[in-house]
């Protein structure tokens, strides 16, 4: 298939920096801007990424996390803190936060954990409580060079950074974290952060108004709490406030009206998770793409023609097949993606 040629000729250019290109290429000058740089914008659709979809891999450093994106010919991110903060030189976490996410993910699913887990995310926790005063008073010295040098690296590749994610939105955060937070995402070129939506309204009224001071836009994201009113207190309280939907969990939580949610919404929709994942009839499965019941085709094929400014978010979720790894899978839903805008 053409789509899969071009996108398989155009990653490995932008791995080997090759200088040549097949005859049948010179015809798409939007796609070979640059043969060493990689170039995810489709029909006028930005398809780009999360960093945890990286979340697998040994080397979570930013140098690998650059090499990660760049093998999978995307163009745009959404940055985890973790790659960015440790880059800047914040004192490393102890915590493995794959398995801190993972309890909490367990406990909110399934609703319960044995004893020994519950010990295991105690002890996590407590530890996290301790890391967080030791990362608050680094925020509060580091400045925004380090940032400004890590976004000149992604820049000269060919990826830019649309949001910044780093764990300084919290409600018990002080207005100086949230401060460093946003300067920090300012210093990398994104347009928003991102975190958890807190389901407290006196926070997101502080963070709408802090995004206000700092020229920083907020977009709150949602699991299967999410419903079609979800986010509407946030966007009445400020205008920096907007949706960091998350369509595979909302077709998770069972609504079927994620397309008009979009429709009403487009214009504060700061960016969007992409995953395919099942309807509670069956059995809400996080699949690879084209398994489950979202519709990304329709979403990509609206946002194309209706010209939505906001990136499609690939996000990896699902399992990971045996003999394969992260890069391979989110390679598979940039060609997806491709397929669906053709």
């Amino acid at each position: 298939m053409k789509n899969r040629r071009e996108f398989l000729i155009k990653s490995a250019l932008g791995v080997a920096g090759l200088a040549a290109s097949p005859s049948w290429l010179h015809g798409a000058p939007a796609l070979i801007k640059s043969y060493n740089k990689p170039n995810s914008l489709v029909n006028g659709v930005q398809i780009g990424c999360i960093t945890y979809s990286f979340r697998s891999l040994p080397d979570q450093s930013a140098e690998a996390t650059l090499q990660y994106v760049k093998e999978c010919g995307i163009s745009a991110i959404e940055l985890m803190g973790g790659p960015a903060e440790s880059f800047a030189g914040m004192p490393e976490n102890p915590v493995n936060m794959r398995e801190l996410y993972g309890l909490r993910r367990k406990q909110r699913d399934a609703g319960e954990l044995t004893s020994d887990e519950q010990k295991m995310l105690a002890d996590m926790q407590s530890q996290m409580d301790s890391y967080s005063k030791e990362a608050a008073a680094w925020r509060a010295s580091v400045g925004t060079a380090p940032f400004e040098k890590l976004r000149k690296m992604y820049n000269e590749a060919g990826v830019s950074i649309y949001a910044f994610k780093p764990s300084a939105f919290g409600i018990n955060a002080p207005d100086s974290e949230i401060a460093y937070g946003m300067n920090a995402a300012k210093a990398l070129g994104a347009s928003h952060v991102t975190l958890e939506h807190p389901s407290n309204d006196k926070h997101t009224l502080r963070l709408g108004k802090m995004g206000e001071q700092y020229g920083m836009s907020v977009g709150y994201h949602g699991h299967e709490q999410e419903t079609f009113t979800f986010w509407d207190s946030a966007l009445a309280q400020s205008k920096k406030n907007g949706l960091n939907l998350d369509a595979g969990h909302y077709i998770a939580a069972g609504h079927t009206d994620l397309m008009a949610l979009i429709k009403k919404q487009h214009k504060r929709i700061l960016s969007m998770h992409t995953k395919d994942r099942q309807t509670p009839a069956n059995g809400k499965g996080n699949l690879p793409w084209g398994e489950g019941d979202t519709p990304i085709p329709a979403l990509l094929e609206t946002m194309s023609k209706n010209k939505y400014k906001f990136p499609a978010t690939i996000e990896l979720e699902y399992q990971i097949p045996e003999g394969s790894d992260a890069i391979k899978e989110v390679q598979k839903c940039v060609e997806f993606c491709i397929n669906s805008l053709s």
